[in-house]
């Protein structure tokens, strides 16, 4: 379980950098015909495992929205060996999932980590992720023409745990 704000309902979006209400009431007026929700208590499942695998990239290292949702394909193809079933793999989202996921919920986790494929900065926040990864000395390629720095994918990417990287 990964540690975050008490109240789950409030979560802070890496999007916005302000906080994300979740209503737990139904206003009064809607109609009985259609039925209520379920309260936005707590975070989904899906959304809790890929917070944290946001939480376990290294300082300095990074993982695109696609290889979170890799990872936790194979996480959910290892629980359900693990569980004795045999067949399909459970459903898992892709990378827009995961980055669906990042938007709502990651600014409690170091939601800079998890990037795009093309190394470009998460616009909007640009600057916030740039000071990021100098602090952590995240390898970054020079400004290209009309454009501000990009992540270098080769040198940043985050092989896992034991993974060549030695982290």
């Amino acid at each position: 379980m990964v540690a975050r704000a008490a109240d789950r309902r409030v979560q802070q979006g890496a999007m916005t950098g302000g906080p994300v209400i979740f209503p737990t009431f139904r206003p009064p007026g809607v109609s009985e015909a259609y039925g209520t929700m379920a309260p936005m208590g707590e975070l989904p499942d899906y959304a809790e495992r890929v917070l944290e695998v946001a939480e376990l990239i290294p300082a300095g290292r990074v993982l695109t929205y696609g290889d979170v949702a890799r990872w936790l394909r194979e996480d959910a193809g290892e629980r359900a060996a693990d569980a004795g079933r045999s067949g399909a793999i459970p459903r898992v989202g892709g990378p827009r999932q995961v980055g669906r996921v990042m938007a709502l919920y990651g600014g409690g986790v170091p939601w800079w980590r998890v990037v795009r494929a093309d190394g470009v900065l998460l616009r909007g926040s640009e600057e916030r992720a740039l000071g990021h990864y100098r602090d952590e000395g995240t390898p970054l390629r020079p400004a290209g023409a009309g454009g501000g720095p990009r992540l270098d994918l080769r040198r940043a990417r985050w092989a896992g745990p034991g993974g060549p990287d030695g982290s």
